[in-house]
Order: structure tokens, then C-alpha cells, then sequence
């Protein structure tokens, strides 16, 4: 569910892999022998009303602490009956119903019900609609209650992935029907209607993309996360929606439009390829364009549909709709969004724009720490949302074995609570459009079909166009062909000619370019030269390479480089694919007049495949110059400003490092061996730089350290730690040859910088002593059986149709290939990658300075260490 860094904090080498041809699995012995045992969790203290802020005029209130033990991490909530909730969680704990009478909680009931690791919670018509892990696996239940509590549950849907980026939310449309929304390692079911309005997706890279540089993701391809559609009988499904990574949760707003809410990889910071955290408008065949690696869509590709508002960095789960708030208009109008990361609940405003809508946000509630200087920041991991029978917010936390509780948000100031009319009258004629052009979606058989949507293919509304052109990829290219090929209007043809690359198959590509030849990019708007630079670039990819490149070429290369930096990475992908002459040199140009990180390394990214004969020495040499004399230039200014407002500074993603480490090795690997005899020197120079060491002395065992031991000494981190001894424990207890922790450290495990906005003190010892009581999705090892009987444990790096690539120890780019059709099982470990047992070389005292040095961010100033 939750995408941010993992619990486990201190990964290393030693002891991570098997590679054996023994009969007896080592690996299931291992993990069975050193599995803790599980002793009872134990209740952790909660953020109270003091700890947090809330809007002007509202009040927040914690209302009920779950016990772990019994009760679970709480991921969902949905409401039931008025005056009551449905709370789900991790852990294998039941459901729970909650009363609540007169702002308080008067009863907590235990549901007799099979499912747990609920990631879907919605009640309808008497009937309960569960996302988890059943009688048949892990997918979408109806559950009817009996009049002596037992619960007749029956499969609607079984997508059989639940975990963090699996199987999500289910709500309830405004037409009736059911909408799911799963996370981008949940492959789509069979059985998707033919009618679907999502189809034809494809990874469309017109230049080679590189996994992420830990692995996270890799080989997961098109259509990635996505939203299905399905009456309630769940018989029939429709792909509505993809392009995702992992969205958790969706809400409608009161004119029936969906929302959801998702993020791009936080280890993808810095890199020319992040998009924000963002709000999406879930338009119908909706596309946006999450694909693995480096290839995630810019938000500015006419095939795919932009954001509403980018909210910066945050971990989206839970998002609702305040209808049915005793609220001011205001907020009853507000979406919720749930940031488990940063401890934020945020609202959003929308405002109607065109047949979309763009929007403000603020902090709702959050941490008293994010608004108030140099205050506490308690952990709040929001997990979901929902506006009660008596019109107040309620919210839960958990996730990850964090804290459960349950809290109510009430509205205390003098405006008037009474219900507003929530309806946009702005734009309501253009939201209609665009829904009677969605109803050509998937369907072929209207011969009318091209005439009514012809006219808005040149709309000056994007979300028109859009609808306009998913509309027209589903009609007989034969009835639109020549209409395409012969449109005079720039906007309406290059729109229409988009449709073309996506659907008309190769045999077009002559009539296209010949069409896109009428619309010279120097007499185009910059957004017009975009969206030709795309179509181009589309057809090269689904149609193949053009038979005559060298008149596209002396086109584009009249506008390189030009004012705006989109246009000119669009323009310069095309110069690369075609081999321009002399890109190289305008390339190496371009970063180095380069303002900011993103920019540079674009070109840096998009140079390294340029063809051999396109080179000089002397280029070489320079393009080398970026890691043998590089200057760090400033990142995306706006991306500085979203980690302030999320409480944090600046720092580049976990994958950084291991980019440019990919980056150069595909340069070289893209260099003659003449050229690579010549730059040996050099080479070897900078593989001894960004290869950083990080030797630690060794230290003998003080002894084995257990959290019982140490739960009573944590108040003491709360103030005269010393910064240099926490440093120096960080270090020799090893967690910095696998860990970011500002700008230094590793980059194998989880970025630590900010790791106290999302766990308390318990949480990070308990992840320092006993790391694999809860291990994440995203640093998971996989265990692989194969039919010729080895074992091999480790990252899954690389993947083909063929074959897997796994790293078995973070440390080494060593790579085991296993060849698919020799693949007998595969599994996640339950271990995690790092070891227990490393803290047992420090004192009491530098465990305590440890903690400290965590919470503190790195700042030498924080309360943690004033006397």
C-alpha cells in the first residue's frame, strides 16, 4: 500500500545471498531458524489533539488507539450504518466495526468475517464489499451479513496480488457501479471487456530507458496501476483508467467526476524523468504514463492527461470527498488526501477548467511540526478517510506495523455548517461535452461516430481533445484516414494524426509524415510543437523508422534549441533516434548551459546511446567531464519548495548514485575499442569515485541488545544527545555503507534523512534490533528455485520475456542470469536484507545518541541536542 522508505534501516552484504545446487533448501532453513519469535506487539503511544495541527475553526481528536496484538495496523475504513465504521488492517487481525455515539467510540465488535489485509472497504445496499486477502485469494468480495453475525462471502474478483502496490480501493460511482483501483504490480485479469475505454497502451520510448537504478519495479510494463469498472454482480469488467504507480484510493466529487491521488518513485529524485506527487482527474480512457525506470511520460504528452495540482513529495493513501460534512461550503466541497509520510491530510480545492479542473491545497491537519518552528513532529501515518452519519471527518493510522488509532475532525468556528450546493456551474457545458464524446469509448459501431467528434479534435481545451481523440482511435481508420491526411486546422490534425500513430499500423506512416509536412514546427506553438514532436516520435516507435529521416531532421534541427526546455527535450530525443549530424556536439552544448540538475542530465541521460561514428575525443572527453570535474548544479526549484512545506531538505533520490553509475556503464559499453583503450585511465578514475567506501572500523560485541531492554530509555533521546557520538554510532554500527542519510551514505536500503516524520522512537529501535518483523515491498528480496537446482536470494534488477537478472548482494554489481524456462518457484523472502545484531557494538549511551541523530534529520541544531 505504502510507498515511501522501508522500515528496515540497515542493509549490508554479508550473509544476503544463497547460491547453492544442493538437495535441501538452505534458504527456507535459514529463514525458518532465524525468524524471530513473535512475541505480542505492544500499543505505542498515538499523536494526541496537542500533537497536531488542524485548520482554523476545527478541532481534531484522537478517539480510540488499537492494540497490535489483537486489533492490528489499521489501512482502511469505510462508513456502514449510520453511527458506525468499518476498520480494516495488516497483521492478520479481524475487521472491526466501530459505534460511535455522541463524538465517542461506544463499541468496537470484531466481524466474523475471512478476510484479512483489507486494502478495500465499501458498504452498500446491505452489503459489504472487501478488498483482501480471502477464501480465494487476494481480490474483491461481497459479503452479506447474517442475522447471527456470520458473513456469506462470495469472490467478485480475484486479482491475486495484495502487498503494498497490489490490489486497492474500492468505491462505489455515481452511476451504480463499482470501481477498483489497483497499484502497478497487479497484473489486469482476464476477462476485460473488449469495450474497455483504455486500450492500446504500450511502453512507447522512443529512445532505450534504463530500470531504476536499485531495481524498484523493474520488467513491471504497460498499462501499470489502473481502474476498472463493473456492476455490482462484478460479471463484466472495463478498463477505465491506467497509468498509474501505485494510486491507493479514488473519490468522486459531487459532479461525478473521479479523483485520485499518486506518486512517482521518492528514489527517482533529482532525475529529469520525477513528476511531483500530483491529483489526477480520472477521465474516461484516462492515460498517465507511469512506466518503469527512466520511463515515465512527462506530464505534457498529448497522449496522456496531465495533473490537476502537483502537491509536491508525500506517500498518497486514502482519499475522500467532504460530502455530507457539517463543514463550511468550502471544505464540503474539499477532497481529502491521506500523506502517510509526512503525517499530512490535505485538502484540496477545485476549480472547473475547461471540461477539468486545476486546484489549491493546505494542510488540514498535520503535525504541529510542519506549521510551528522547531516543534515536535509526531509520526501521523494517515491511511484513510471517510465523512461520518454526523457529518465529521474521521481518519485512521497505521500501516506497516505502525500505530492504529482512529481520529474525528469537527468544525468549531462561526461559518454556517448547513448544505451547500456543491455543483460547479463553471464548466458544467464543458464537462458535458466531454462525457457525450467518452460515450464513443470503446465502441465501433456508431457510423456517425466521426462526423460528431470531428469538430473538437482542435479544441483549444485539452481534456476535449483528449476525449476527442480517444474516441476516434476506436473507429475504422479507413472511415477517418483521409480526413486526417487532409485536415488544414494544426491543432485538429496533428490531434488526429496522434490517433494515427497509436492505430493505423505501418502502412499509414507514409500518408502521416506527409500530413505532419504541411505544419512546419518554426509556425507551431510551443505546446503544438510538443505534441508534433510526440506524433513523430510515436510513429517511429509503432511504425517504424521513416524512409526518408533526413528532411525530418534539417525540420527539427531548425528549432534546437529553442526558449523552452520541454520543446527541446522532445526535439532532441527525435535528433538522437534519426543521428542527426553534429547532435553530439549540440547535446554536450546543451548541459553545459544547463540552469538546473534535471536539465543537465537529460541530455547527459539521452547522449549516452548516441552511435559510435557520432563522436569525437574531444566530446568524449567532455561528456566524461560531468563525473571527472562535475559541478553540481541547483535541483528543480519547485521540488525544493514541496520538501520545506513537507518539513524536510532537499535531497536526491536513493537511486541517484546508481544512474549515473548505469549511465556511464552503457556509454562505455557504447564506445569503440579503440575509443575505450584511450579513456582507460580515465575510466578507472571515475569508477574509484562513485564507488564510494565506507570502511568501518571493527568494534567488539558490548552485548545483544533487546527492545524490552531499551523501551524505557527512550525519553532520554528527547534532549542533551550529542550530534558527534550519534554520528559516529551511525557509522559504526555500519548503517552508512548502506544508507542516505543526508547527503552521504549508501544507497542499498532506505534514505534515512527523514525516517522520524514517519516512525516514533519504538518503531526505529525495533527496526534496528529486529529488522525483519517488518519488512517493505520495496526492499523485499525475491527467493528463486530453478529446475537445475540452484537457489539464488536477492534484488530483482533486471527483467526480460526470457530471463532475470538478480543482485544477490547490494554491495557487488555481480548479477545471477536465471533463465525464465528453468524458473521452478519464486517467492519473497520474509527475511529482510539486513542483518540483526549490528547495533550489539554500541552502548546504551551510543544507541541512545543513535536515535537521536535519526530523529534530528542531520540538523546539529535540533532540540534533540540542546542541554
Amino acid at each position: 500500500m505504502i510507498r515511501t522508505v522501508g522500515i528496515s534501516l540497515f542493509l549490508l552484504a554479508a550473509g544476503l545471498v544463497a547460491i547453492t545446487t544442493s538437495a535441501p533448501d538452505p534458504v527456507a532453513a535459514q529463514e525458518k531458524k532465524t525468524q524471530p519469535k513473535k512475541a505480542p506487539p505492544k500499543k505505542r503511544d498515538a499523536a494526541t489533539a496537542a500533537d497536531l495541527y488542524a485548520a482554523p475553526g476545527f478541532k481534531v481528536e484522537l478517539l480510540y488507539t488499537a492494540d497490535p496484538g489483537t486489533e492490528g495496523s489499521w489501512i482502511n475504513m469505510c462508513t456502514e450504518k449510520p453511527g458506525k465504521l468499518i476498520v480494516g488492517g495488516q497483521g492478520g487481525q479481524p475487521v472491526l466495526r466501530f459505534t460511535i455515539a455522541k463524538g465517542e467510540v461506544s463499541g468496537v465488535e470484531k466481524l466474523k468475517l475471512p478476510i484479512s489485509e483489507t486494502m478495500g472497504l465499501l458498504y452498500t445496499s446491505d452489503t459489504l464489499y472487501v478488498t483482501g486477502a480471502g477464501p480465494k485469494g487476494y481480490g474483491l468480495y461481497r459479503c452479506k451479513e447474517g442475522s447471527d453475525g456470520t458473513f456469506d462471502v462470495q469472490p467478485v474478483k480475484i486479482f491475486g496480488s495484495g502487498g503494498e502496490h497490489g490490489a486497492h480501493a474500492v468505491v462505489l460511482g455515481p452511476e451504480g457501479k463499482l470501481y477498483a483501483i489497483n497499484g502497478n504490480h497487479t497484473n489486469v485479469p482476464e476477462g476485460i471487456s473488449p469495450t474497455s475505454p483504455h486500450q492500446n497502451y504500450a511502453e512507447d520510448h522512443l529512445l532505450p530507458r534504463q530500470p531504476d537504478g536499485n531495481g524498484h519495479a523493474t520488467g513491471r510494463m504497460a498499462p501499470g496501476g489502473y481502474i476498472l469498472r463493473s456492476e455490482p454482480d462484478g460479471k463484466s469488467w472495463e478498463m477505465v483508467v491506467a497509468g498509474f504507480r501505485n494510486a491507493y484510493d479514488m473519490a468522486f466529487n459531487a459532479d461525478g467526476e473521479l479523483f485520485t491521488f499518486d506518486a512517482d518513485m521518492e528514489w527517482d529524485w533529482g532525475m529529469p524523468w520525477y513528476r511531483p506527487t500530483r491529483v489526477n482527474h480520472c477521465v474516461s480512457g484516462a492515460e498517465f504514463g507511469w512506466r518503469y525506470g527512466t520511463g515515465k511520460w512527462p506530464a505534457y504528452y498529448p497522449d496522456s492527461v496531465g495533473e490537476v495540482v502537483d502537491i509536491g513529495v508525500g506517500s498518497p493513501t486514502g482519499v475522500t470527498n467532504g460530502i455530507g460534512a457539517k463543514f463550511p461550503a468550502k471544505y464540503q466541497k474539499a477532497l481529502y488526501l491521506c500523506d502517510w509520510t509526512y503525517g499530512r491530510l490535505l485538502a484540496v480545492h477545485l476549480t472547473p477548467k475547461g471540461a477539468s479542473y486545476t486546484a489549491t491545497y493546505e494542510n488540514f491537519v498535520a503535525p504541529i511540526g510542519l506549521v510551528k518552528k522547531d516543534a515536535p513532529k509526531k509520526p501521523l501515518n494517515l491511511t484513510d478517510a471517510v465523512i461520518g452519519s454526523d457529518g465529521a471527518l474521521y481518519f485512521t493510522t497505521g500501516g506497516r506495523n505502525t500505530q492504529g488509532a482512529l481520529y474525528r475532525v469537527t468544525y468549531t468556528g462561526s461559518e454556517s455548517t448547513a448544505p451547500a450546493d456543491l455543483h460547479d456551474k463553471v464548466g458544467a457545458d464543458a464537462r458535458a461535452l466531454r462525457h457525450k464524446l467518452e460515450t464513443f469509448h470503446g465502441k465501433t459501431d456508431d457510423p456517425k461516430a466521426v462526423a460528431k467528434l470531428w469538430p473538437y479534435l482542435g479544441s483549444d481545451d485539452r481534456a476535449i481533445r483528449y476525449a476527442a481523440e480517444v474516441a476516434l482511435e476506436f473507429q475504422p481508420v479507413s472511415e477517418w484516414l483521409s480526413k486526417a491526411t487532409s485536415e488544414t486546422n494544426p491543432e485538429a490534425a496533428i490531434t488526429a494524426l496522434l490517433a494515427l500513430a497509436r492505430v493505423g499500423g505501418p502502412k499509414t506512416q507514409p500518408e502521416l509524415l506527409a500530413a505532419l509536412d504541411k505544419f512546419p514546427l518554426a509556425k507551431l506553438t510551443d505546446e503544438q510543437k510538443i505534441e508534433k514532436l510526440r506524433v513523430l516520435g510515436l510513429s517511429f516507435i509503432r511504425q517504424g523508422p521513416p524512409a526518408n529521416g533526413r528532411k525530418i531532421i534539417a525540420e527539427v534541427d531548425g528549432i534546437f534549441p529553442g526558449s523552452n526546455e520541454w520543446v527541446n527535450r522532445e526535439a532532441f530525443q527525435v535528433l538522437v533516434y534519426l543521428n542527426a549530424p553534429g547532435i553530439v556536439a549540440k547535446g554536450l552544448k546543451q548541459m553545459a548551459a544547463a540552469k538546473t540538475q534535471p536539465d543537465q542530465i537529460h541530455y547527459l541521460f539521452r547522449l549516452r546511446t548516441a552511435p559510435i561514428g557520432s563522436w569525437t575525443m574531444a566530446q568524449r572527453k567532455e561528456y566524461l567531464g560531468y563525473w571527472t570535474n562535475r559541478k553540481k548544479l541547483p535541483p528543480d526549484p519547485a521540488l525544493v519548495t514541496w520538501f520545506e512545506e513537507a518539513g524536510r531538505g532537499y535531497a536526491d533520490g536513493n537511486s541517484f548514485n546508481n544512474f549515473l553509475k548505469n549511465f556511464l556503464k552503457e556509454a562505455v559499453a557504447n564506445m569503440s575499442a579503440a575509443e575505450q583503450k584511450e579513456l582507460a585511465p580515465t575510466l578507472a578514475a571515475i569508477a574509484k569515485d562513485i564507488t564510494p567506501s565506507y570502511e568501518v572500523k571493527a568494534r567488539p560485541v558490548v552485548k545483544q541488545w533487546k527492545t524490552d531492554e531499551l523501551l524505557p530509555l527512550l525519553d532520554k533521546v528527547g534532549a542533551a544527545r550529542s550530534y558527534e557520538k550519534g554520528r559516529e554510532a551511525y557509522a559504526a554500527a555500519q548503517c552508512l555503507k548502506c544508507h542516505r542519510f543526508g547527503e552521504s551514505g549508501g544507497s542499498v536500503g532506505p534514505d534515512l534523512t527523514a525516517i522520524s516524520s514517519r516512525f516514533g522512537r519504538k518503531e526505529i529501535l525495533e527496526s534496528i534490533l529486529e529488522p525483519s518483523k517488518v519488512v517493505s515491498d520495496q526492499y523485499q528480496n525475491e527467493v528463486f528455485r530453478t529446475a537445475s537446482g540452484k537457489t539464488v536470494t536477492g534484488r530483482v534488477v533486471d527483467e526480460t520475456a526470457k530471463s532475470i537478472a538478480v543482485q544477490p548482494d547490494p554491495l557487488s554489481p555481480e548479477r545471477v542470469m536465471i533463465a525464465k524456462d528453468d524458473l521452478e518457484s519464486r517467492t519473497a523472502s520474509k527475511l529482510s536484507p539486513m542483518p540483526a545484531n549490528l547495533a550489539d557494538v554500541l552502548t546504551q549511551d551510543e544507541i541512545l545518541d543513535l536515535l537521536a541523530f535519526l530523529e534530528s534529520g542531520g540538523r546539529k541544531d535540533h532540540r534533540v541536542f540542546r542541554k
